[in-house]
């Protein structure tokens, strides 16, 4: 049944002009409209069971394990295969050819016909196939050091260095998960009617969440072959196990080209926020919440580490930031006054850092979950949508919304060499996206078209000669290298949050602003950048797992104390 509270007024929500600066969307958090978390929600509330029908490995490790979901309506399974892996073929790379384990997740009860079938291409992962049974394809790698620690201490009948665990924070690292389509397996379209997947990335998660299950039950399954007696990793100290992910420059080109599905992402965050803001009163019980997340937040922050300095730098800020926020709270911050949440933010708007506002905006989210939990409907898109251009319109009109939405674009000078220093391309040899300089490599021939900001400033230009009662469709047939600019700009008109306000070719651009944009709404956390194009994060740390979804508190894992584990 709908909440009421839902749709209460809300303030004018967040202008585009802020949201979509890459600083901004480089210092995301996930919240309680990431995908992990709606995927949690949604199998607690549902009472979802699972088992493991099958389990054949080896006294090494090696074989095949199956993991059977049950929805009120459907079963899903995941194959995982487990493999003997050199040391020296390691790698997270996407063009590595072999990897720890492999998994498929199958649409329906997997078969032996089916496991025979998927083990002779899962573990080939792109240069195999599998079939429309088949809803996503995964590999992984274990984090070696802790991953072998674990297997020892349990063998002795001890547990793992706690310290560790929380250092690390997963056993293996997923390097990719596929689906919608890829290598065969089915389009997202055929199920993004059924309830389970109806927000995004549904099925990704779902893989994710289950080959977590797979890795502590490997190390478990290995530290008993070496010891009958052996140990399980405590409860509370599996929940500090999640999955890791190493994350290049591929995921950035997906945030450029599906416009109106960032847009949705964002715009039901922001919807979020701003009926939050809106609130009237703060209630008792909401006030308490919120103290507790802020605390537990910082104790998260202080937790999370990092070698990189930009991240170590970003650790800082954030620190300070809740240790401000703390103090506010703790002396007094009016909370009785009207529109309390509303000050408070509007106090972190003057006074935190860009990474403190955006975890503070996380934790208003959290700290009411009714407001915002009708909002995972929206997060879908039909892109579809986004594909026909208005050729009717007129160039006049286009102009205007040309310089509103890109204003930030037109207000750049081009002509200089910082402005236009990088280049987006595929590499031939690694098949990956690469970030290139444009005057030190001989790359602008192959350059992808991944620079909207530029491309507007172009197109305004070309249209700075045309009448303003012409069409756009007599511009387009003769300048038809427009027509994608053209395209965005109409979609930009009715989609506030589908265009990053920033130049994304510029010598000072981040890749990893657009990474964490993103995984943030994945529902990652603990950032480690590796460099300024690929990042490491942590997944489902401190969720329940299938044993304990259904006595858990609904939603409340996401900022787990140190001490939990120890």
């Amino acid at each position: 049944m709908p909440n009421p509270e839902a749709h209460r007024p809300c303030l004018v929500l967040r202008p585009p002009e802020t949201v979509m600066r890459l600083e901004r969307l480089g210092a995301n958090f996930q919240c309680r409209l990431s995908f992990i978390r709606i995927l949690m929600r949604r199998m607690q509330r549902e009472n979802w069971r699972f088992d493991r029908p099958v389990f054949n490995l080896n006294a090494d490790g090696i074989g095949v394990a199956v993991y059977r979901v049950q929805t009120p309506e459907r079963m899903y399974s995941l194959v995982a295969f487990s493999h003997d892996l050199p040391a020296d073929q390691r790698s997270d790379r996407v063009i590595a050819e072999a990897w720890d384990a492999t998994f498929a997740l199958v649409d329906g009860e997997a078969t032996d016909a089916d496991i025979q079938r998927l083990s002779e291409n899962v573990p080939k992962q792109e240069a195999g196939r599998v079939s429309r049974r088949e809803l996503t394809l995964s590999r992984a790698n274990r984090s070696v050091r802790l991953f072998d620690h674990v297997v020892e201490r349990l063998a002795v009948d001890l547990q793992p260095d706690p310290q560790m665990i929380e250092n690390t924070g997963y056993l293996m690292r997923t390097t990719a998960v596929y689906g919608s389509g890829k290598f065969g397996a089915e389009d997202h379209a055929a199920i993004a009617g059924r309830p389970e997947f109806g927000a995004p990335f549904q099925a990704e998660m779902l893989t994710v969440y289950l080959i977590r299950a797979f890795s502590i039950d490997l190390v478990e399954h290995l530290a008993k072959r070496r010891n009958a007696n052996a140990a399980k990793i405590a409860p509370a100290m599996r929940r500090r196990l999640g999955i890791g992910n190493s994350t290049g420059l591929g995921m950035a080109p997906f945030v450029l080209n599906h416009p109106m599905l960032i847009n949705n992402w964002i715009s039901a965050r922001e919807t979020a926020l701003a009926r939050v803001r809106a609130l009237p009163s703060a209630a008792p019980d909401a006030v308490k919440r919120f103290s507790d997340l802020v605390d537990r937040a910082a104790e998260n922050a202080k937790a999370w580490n990092s070698d990189h300095p930009l991240q170590q730098e970003k650790l800082a800020l954030l620190r300070a930031d809740l240790k401000r926020l703390t103090a506010h709270i703790s002396e007094g911050a009016p909370m009785q006054q009207q529109a309390p949440w509303n000050a408070l933010y509007e106090w972190a708007e003057a006074r935190l850092s860009i990474e403190g506002q955006e975890q503070l905006v996380s934790l208003l989210i959290d700290t009411h979950g009714a407001l915002s939990d009708d909002l995972p409907a929206i997060m879908s898109a039909n892109e579809a949508d986004t594909r026909p251009i208005d050729g009717g319109m007129s160039i006049g009109a286009l102009k205007a919304i040309l310089e509103e939405t890109y204003a930030f674009a037109l207000s750049i000078d081009w002509s200089q060499n910082a402005s236009v220093d990088r280049v987006w391309y595929v590499s031939t040899e690694k098949l990956e996206p690469r970030l290139g300089k444009r005057f030190d490599e001989d790359i602008e021939p192959y350059e992808e078209p991944l620079s909207p900001a530029r491309d507007a400033a172009r197109l305004h230009l070309d249209l700075a000669n045309w009448p303003a009662d012409e069409t756009v469709a007599a511009f387009l047939l003769q300048n038809p290298q427009h027509r994608h600019m053209v395209r965005r700009v109409q979609l930009a008109n009715r989609l506030p949050y589908a265009e990053i306000r920033d130049n994304t070719v510029s010598a000072k651009v981040l890749p990893i602003d657009i990474l964490r944009a993103k995984l943030a709404f994945f529902g990652a956390a603990r950032f480690d950048p590796r460099s300024d194009r690929w990042v490491r994060i942590n997944m489902f740390q401190g969720a329940p797992f299938f044993d304990e979804l259904h006595q858990a508190e609904a939603d409340d894992w996401m900022y787990p104390a140190m001490q939990a584990i120890q």
